[in-house]
């Protein structure tokens, strides 16, 4: 799986590269993002921008990523989903789960 990560003010930003997460290589977004929480990271954001699809499996990781972080108390979100992935998470109203951002920067706001 292609990943970035940077930290931007307390926020470490994780840029999903890939086109697609799917049953190939959602099981390594998960190992990845529980890497990044057991190192300390409790402030995420995970930009979804270059994501055109996403099935089962990748919500699945992601919701496993924001459990985490929730449960030590911290924030995770995520930004610039695509109209057609934005779906998924309606259909299966993770919309509700999930802070949901429409714009990167609206995360960062006012740097809290």
């Amino acid at each position: 799986m292609n990943l970035k990560q940077e930290k931007i003010n307390d926020y470490s930003v994780l840029t999903i590269l890939d086109e697609r997460i799917d049953a190939h290589n959602s099981g390594e977004l998960k190992v990845y993002l529980l890497q990044m929480i057991e190192g300390g990271e409790k402030r995420i954001i995970v930009h979804l921008g270059h994501v055109r699809f996403i099935d089962s499996s990748g919500l699945g990781a992601l919701l496993s990523g924001n459990k985490q972080v929730l449960a030590r108390s911290g924030e995770f979100a995520l930004t610039n989903i695509q109209k057609q992935v934005l779906s998924m998470f309606e259909l299966t109203r993770l919309n509700r789960v999930f802070d949901i951002h429409d714009d990167f920067t609206e995360s960062f706001g006012n740097g809290t």
